[in-house]
């Protein structure tokens, strides 16, 4: 699930330090080999906020192989997994969060084949919600998914001849994990890096704070490439997340800057920070604007009456 950063074309865009590419074709409804033991298979919910749609990935080159994020409750994108597995036994469903666009299918799958689910854990949000206040992506979220395996930070699951390592990746949700191919250099991005767009960060679902901590600590890894839940792949990860740190860092300049100027409201910000944006995702902006000054607030550069809140109102710390 990304944010407003992207443009209407299929070319590669550039949003301050970070270039985005949306030339991608999806091939709905059928595997497409990517890698050695690694099948992509793009579901058709395409959607302003899912692109061309969630990719499944099935991984192994075995008679035994795992499924990472099997997707949306989907019809067609259940037959084309079935069609795809064919005759190999599917050992484990691994998923990376727990939105609708991603792991809604793994009840039917696993009911399918007798697979183990495997995730960081059941949904929750990032914080508590503030009294009144309306979890604006409540319907997005899949309450009812409860892994069968609980996977800590860089846990291991080995599979016939693959193994999966979780990597805690919070931000976009709680919950959010990426999984390393091991041996491969591959990493399965989710939605916490994507090469078309940046992700959502909504509270109180998300977090920027946890965000900008998951960023940092993919930089210390060495990943070739990122394989992500919506789009193509992320070639080159290490200048890719240095780009995406300094745009939220800009981001984050141009709401302090907006504040210093005498805005005090979300609205107001939004109207000029995201001024080149359509308005039918501005509300997705100020959600990305309360995460960033939820983080400032925090960090002091910013004071608030009560905590931070779409109508709050703000100052300078």
């Amino acid at each position: 699930m990304a944010d407003d950063t992207r443009t209407e074309d299929s070319t590669p865009s550039t949003a301050d330090d970070v270039t985005f590419d949306r030339a991608f074709v999806p091939a709905h409804g059928t595997a497409v080999p990517i890698a050695t033991g690694v099948e992509r298979i793009t579901c058709g919910n395409a959607s302003p906020f899912t692109f061309t749609g969630t990719n499944s990935y099935i991984v192994g080159s075995g008679s035994t192989v795992a499924l990472i994020d099997p997707g949306p409750e989907d019809d067609a994108h259940f037959e084309a997994l079935m069609q795809a597995l064919g005759p190999r036994k599917l050992s484990h469903i691994f998923v990376s969060h727990t939105h609708r666009d991603h792991s809604p299918l793994a009840r039917r799958v696993k009911e399918a084949t007798g697979a183990l689910t495997v995730a960081e854990g059941p949904h929750r949000a990032a914080r508590p919600l503030h009294a009144g206040e309306v979890n604006p992506f409540a319907e997005s979220a899949d309450t009812d998914f409860i892994p069968d395996i609980v996977a800590a930070d860089g846990a291991t699951i080995d599979g016939d001849g693959w193994s999966l390592t979780s990597v805690h990746t919070p931000g976009h949700t709680a919950n959010h994990s990426a999984f390393a191919l091991e041996g491969t250099g591959i990493l399965f991005s989710a939605d916490h890096v994507m090469a078309w767009a940046t992700t959502i960060v909504a509270p109180p679902d998300g977090s920027m704070g946890d965000f900008m901590a998951s960023v940092e600590k993919l930089l210390t890894r060495d990943d070739r490439i990122y394989f992500p839940g919506h789009g193509g792949p992320v070639t080159e990860p290490r200048s890719f997340l240095r780009g995406l740190r300094t745009h939220r860092r800009m981001r984050e300049r141009a709401i302090l800057e907006r504040i210093r100027g005498g805005d005090r409201l979300i609205p107001e910000m939004v109207k000029v920070i995201y001024a080149s944006t359509d308005v039918r995702l501005h509300g997705a902006a100020a959600l990305s604007v309360l995460a960033h000054l939820e983080d400032l607030v925090e960090k002091g550069f910013v004071a608030t009456d009560g905590p931070p809140s779409l109508v709050g109102e703000y100052r300078p710390g």
